[in-house]
């Protein structure tokens, strides 16, 4: 794995971590029972982002981390998923 699949590699896994983390701990403003005008109140109060991207910093680096290994090790190879015996 070079440096450019690898930080390509990082970066999808923490997009998915943060559009899991995303929903987390949410408070809307129905919840807060402050409703601004012209919003819906399933709008979010308190969204969190900043500790929310710092966490998902974390947490994606030591998924990354498992995927990497993996992949530089070769535990598990393309061959591995050949399922159809394409690859001879």
């Amino acid at each position: 794995m070079g440096i450019a699949s690898g930080i390509v590699l990082y970066l999808v896994v923490w997009f998915m971590t943060f559009f899991v983390a995303l929903p987390i701990r949410i408070e809307t403003q129905g919840e807060a029972g402050d409703i601004v005008d012209g919003t819906h109140s399933g709008s979010p109060q308190q969204h969190h982002l900043k500790k929310k991207a710092w966490i998902t910093t974390w947490i994606a680096l030591a998924i990354w981390a498992v995927l990497a290994y993996i992949i530089i090790t070769g535990t598990i190879s393309v061959r591995d998923f050949d399922w159809f015996n394409r690859m001879g």
